[in-house]
């Protein structure tokens, strides 16, 4: 087998707080699914500069080292990277898929309010925009955005899928061939103001950056893979493997989150825990969520 067969993989956390056992799992997950020739990359998914910390990201390099994982260098911070995604945005908008939208929340609140049809619900259980904006002439919007309104970019969903051309699927691994439907997602935003690219765009275009192959994510995030495989289509990126873990959750089911002050590594080596246990215990986390899952 050739090393360009080798699966590569990688961990790519916010550092918006430290990291708790549900990391480690999800670290775990990656690394594996590489096997022991395959490569791993961290990499630092830093675009929100309101919640993200620099001592977060050194903490999260540090918690991993001390938990014996081993990366390849340089590390990959998004943050550094807001050029290259700013050149897809242009290709998007170029080719008439991405258009400004300047409705508050307040705003798409009251038109779904007014709306003679039930809110239509995406999959991940968030609103799917009306399309107030997409109708704006380009002289309005342009005349708009001079007058310094704010706006954010959105993904013209039906024309998206029409450039696209064909069914879309994604291959995961031990599933087979799984279609997907990024339409019922509706007209994605893909950049805002205070954070000049989104999840969606970021992770997606660093993905074929790095060369990764197999992507593991948790199955939280299992629908928007729908939305990802579409950008992929679009851009001309490599389509990767994907494999999806259980969410790690404690003794009640409740999901593990640096919201509600899940234990954190640095915690438990300050209180003297080792690294092998603190694995043992990521590893058994997942194994009991595997079992859980319905």
């Amino acid at each position: 087998m050739s090393a360009s067969s080798f699966p590569v993989t990688r961990f790519a956390p916010s550092p918006t707080g430290r990291l708790h056992l549900g990391h480690v799992a999800a670290t775990l997950f990656s690394r594996r699914a590489a096997g022991p020739e395959g490569r791993f990359l961290l990499r630092l998914e830093d675009i929100d500069p309101q919640r993200c910390r620099e001592a977060f990201a050194s903490g999260i390099t540090e918690d991993l080292a001390w938990l014996g994982f081993r990366w390849e260098e340089p590390v990959w911070r998004q943050s550094q990277r807001m050029t290259h995604y700013k050149a897809t945005l242009d290709s998007l908008t170029s080719r008439g898929l991405l258009y400004p939208c300047f409705c508050t929340r307040a705003d798409i609140q009251r038109e779904i309010a007014d709306s003679a049809h039930a809110p239509h619900q995406a999959p991940d259980g968030s609103r799917v925009y009306p399309g107030t904006c997409r109708t704006l002439s380009s002289d309005a919007a342009a005349a708009r955005i001079a007058a310094g309104e704010t706006y954010v970019l959105r993904l013209d969903m039906e024309r998206s899928r029409a450039a696209a051309g064909h069914d879309l699927f994604w291959h995961e691994r031990g599933a087979g061939r799984i279609p997907c439907h990024p339409e019922a997602f509706g007209d994605i935003v893909l950049a805002r103001r205070d954070v000049p690219a989104s999840y969606h765009l970021c992770v997606t275009h660093d993905d074929a950056a790095q060369g990764v192959t197999l992507v593991t994510r948790g199955t939280d995030l299992r629908p928007v893979t729908a939305v990802h495989r579409l950008l992929q289509t679009l851009m001309g990126w490599p389509e990767p493997e994907y494999l999806f873990h259980p969410l790690v959750c404690d003794e009640t089911g409740r999901r593990l989150s640096k919201r509600d002050g899940a234990l954190t590594v640095q915690s438990m080596r300050e209180n003297g825990i080792c690294p092998e246990q603190v694995i043992r215990a990521a590893d058994e986390a997942l194994a009991r969520s595997d079992r859980d899952q319905p």
